[in-house]
C-alpha cells in the first residue's frame, strides 16, 4: 500500500481519530508518558476548524482535541503524514501549524492569562524509515551557540512501520489493528485481529475499521481477494449483532405478550385466559422474529432452531412472505 496516497486516506484517518475511542487508544497505547493516564478522556472535546488558520483549513488529516489534565485545559493535535518518504523539515511544518493555532486561540473570545499547552503528535504511515529530526534545534545551523536563546521545539512521532506486528497483535485494540493493516498487511493476520476485536470492542468502532478497509478496496488500494476475506469477518459480526438483537426483541415481545395475556385473563376473570394470552404473545413474538430472519436470508433449519417453531411452520411463513 505504498505510493502516492489519495485523499481517501486523509479523510479515512480523520474520521477514525475523530472518534473518541480511537483517540484514547492512540494515546494510551502509543504515547508512553505518565500524564496520559491522568487525561480526562470522558470529557474530551473534538474541535472544529474555528481556531485553524486559512492556510490549514483544507488539510484533511489533522485532528485537535481539547482535554483536561489535572484540572487544566490542554490541546492535543494529531497530524497524519501519508507521504511515502519522510519530510526532512517536518519539525518546521508542525511548529508553523502550532504557532498559527496559538495565534488563533489568542484572537478568539476565550481569555487567557497564559496560553494552554499543546501536545503535537505526528502519525507516519509511509513505508520508508522515518529519518527526519523531531527537534527543530537539529535543523538549525549552530543553534547551540545561542544557548538558552536558541530555538527548541519537538513533536512526538508515531511511525507505524517502527512497531512490530507482534507488538500490534499483543496490543489488540482498534488502533493497533489499523496500523497492522497499514504497514504489516497480511490478510490472515488482519482477519484474525479483526475477529478478536469483535469480541472485546464496541460494535461501532469495529464497523468503522471495516468501513475504512472497504473504502481502500473501492479505491483499488486493497485487492478483491483480500477484501473478500475481511468481508467474511464483517458478515459474521453483522450476523452476531442481528441474532443478539433478535433475542432481545424476542424476550421483549414475549414479556409484553405474557403481560397482555395476564391482563386480558384478569379482565375475563379466568386463569385459562391468562395462560392462553401468554402463549399467544409468545407465539406472536416467534413469528415476527422468524420473518425477520428469513428477510436476512437465514436458513429455514437455523430459524426453526432459534425460534422453536417447526420447520414446516417456517416453510409456510417463507412461502407466504415470498422470502
Amino acid at each position: 500500500m505504498s505510493g502516492k496516497i489519495p485523499q481517501i486516506y486523509d479523510r479515512g484517518y480523520k474520521k477514525l481519530f475523530s472518534n473518541k475511542t480511537f483517540f484514547r487508544q492512540l494515546l494510551e497505547s502509543f504515547v508512553p508518558f505518565e500524564w496520559v493516564r491522568e487525561l480526562d478522556f470522558e470529557q474530551c472535546e473534538l474541535l472544529d476548524k474555528t481556531f485553524i488558520s486559512k492556510e490549514y483549513e483544507q488539510r484533511e488529516s489533522d485532528v485537535i482535541y481539547k482535554v483536561k489534565l489535572r484540572g487544566k485545559q490542554i490541546y492535543i493535535v494529531i497530524l497524519i503524514e501519508f507521504q511515502s518518504s519522510p519530510d526532512k523539515f517536518m519539525a518546521l511544518r508542525i511548529l508553523h501549524y502550532i504557532t498559527n493555532f496559538y495565534i488563533k486561540l489568542k484572537e478568539s473570545t476565550e481569555k487567557f492569562n497564559k496560553l494552554p499547552p499543546i501536545f503535537p503528535i505526528m502519525v507516519y504511515s509511509g513505508q520508508e524509515k522515518w529519518t527526519a529530526e523531531t527537534d527543530i534545534a537539529h535543523l538549525i545551523e549552530s543553534n547551540e551557540l545561542l544557548g538558552e536563546f536558541g530555538l527548541h521545539f519537538k513533536y512526538f512521532k508515531i511511525a507505524e512501520n517502527e512497531i512490530s506486528s507482534e507488538r500490534l497483535l499483543a496490543i489488540g485494540n482498534a488502533v493497533s489493528t489499523l496500523f497492522l493493516g497499514e504497514v504489516h498487511f497480511d490478510v490472515e493476520l488482519l482477519a484474525r485481529a479483526l475477529s478478536q476485536l469483535q469480541c472485546q470492542e464496541e460494535r461501532s468502532v469495529v464497523s468503522m475499521l471495516f468501513n475504512y478497509f472497504e473504502q481502500l478496496y473501492f479505491h483499488e488500494k486493497l485487492g478483491k481477494a483480500d477484501w473478500k476475506e475481511l468481508e467474511k469477518i464483517r458478515s459474521e459480526q453483522e450476523m452476531t449483532m442481528f441474532l443478539e438483537s433478535m433475542k432481545e426483541h424476542f424476550a421483549k415481545v414475549r414479556y409484553e405478550g405474557k403481560l397482555e395475556g395476564i391482563q386480558e385473563g384478569e379482565r375475563k376473570g379466568k386463569l385459562e385466559g391468562k395462560f392462553e394470552g401468554m402463549q399467544e404473545g409468545e407465539r406472536k413474538g416467534k413469528l415476527e422474529i422468524a420473518q425477520a430472519m428469513l428477510v436476512k436470508g437465514l436458513d429455514v433449519d437455523l430459524v426453526a432452531e432459534i425460534t422453536g417453531l417447526s420447520v414446516s411452520e417456517i416453510g409456510r411463513i417463507k412461502k407466504a412472505t415470498g422470502f
